[in-house]
């Protein structure tokens, strides 16, 4: 990823922090965990879930989607163990 785009990723990411403070937190934190934040990041920004109507997960989450099913999507498409969801 550019370096630009990785900054507009991170910078997007930052607000949408903000929206739900507690939640999305620790959305942002298990993302962080799973992926790293340089990979995470572009997660968010460009990978198309397959649950969520076409969407990305930083889509789905200034759409109002509820950070608990964007992860749950991210898990499935990316195979993580069932325990960590």
């Amino acid at each position: 990823m550019s370096p630009i785009r990785y900054r507009y990723a991170i910078r997007r990411w930052r607000t949408l922090g903000r929206l739900s403070d507690v939640r999305l937190t620790e959305f942002h934190e298990l993302v962080t965990l799973r992926f790293g934040v340089t990979y995470g990041a572009s997660v968010l920004a460009d990978h198309v879930l397959t649950g969520l109507d076409g969407r990305t997960g930083a889509q789905a989450i200034e759409d109002g989607v509820d950070p608990r099913d964007v992860w749950r999507a991210l898990c499935v498409d990316f195979d993580v163990p069932r325990e960590q969801w």
